[in-house]
């Protein structure tokens, strides 16, 4: 779908994210799920999962990302849904 020097040019920057000039090793990959499933992309998620094993990572730990990612969609959602009442004039707390 890139081109050959397109992909290169991804392939790169992708590559600099992993040498982290100030984030250590854990706190990368701890980084890396929880984009990865903000972002709800499963070889991402896959990928980090098994660089959270490698890494020493407790499944408390992952357990946390997870819970934050969980909080930040909720909190998303129940602002769109406010969004969604005050454009179309809506009130709940008197719907019928």
């Amino acid at each position: 779908m890139l081109t050959r020097h397109h992909q290169q040019k991804y392939d790169d920057f992708y590559e600099s994210t992993h040498d982290n000039e100030f984030l250590d090793t854990k706190t990368e990959v701890l980084v890396g799920l929880a984009a990865a499933l903000a972002m709800n992309c499963a070889p991402c998620s896959r990928y980090y999962l098994m660089q959270a094993k490698k890494s020493g990572i407790t499944k408390g730990e992952i357990s946390e990302v997870i819970a934050k990612v969980m909080a930040v969609a909720a909190g998303q959602k129940r602002l769109q849904l406010q969004d969604v009442l005050t454009e179309y004039n809506i009130d709940l707390d008197n719907y019928e």
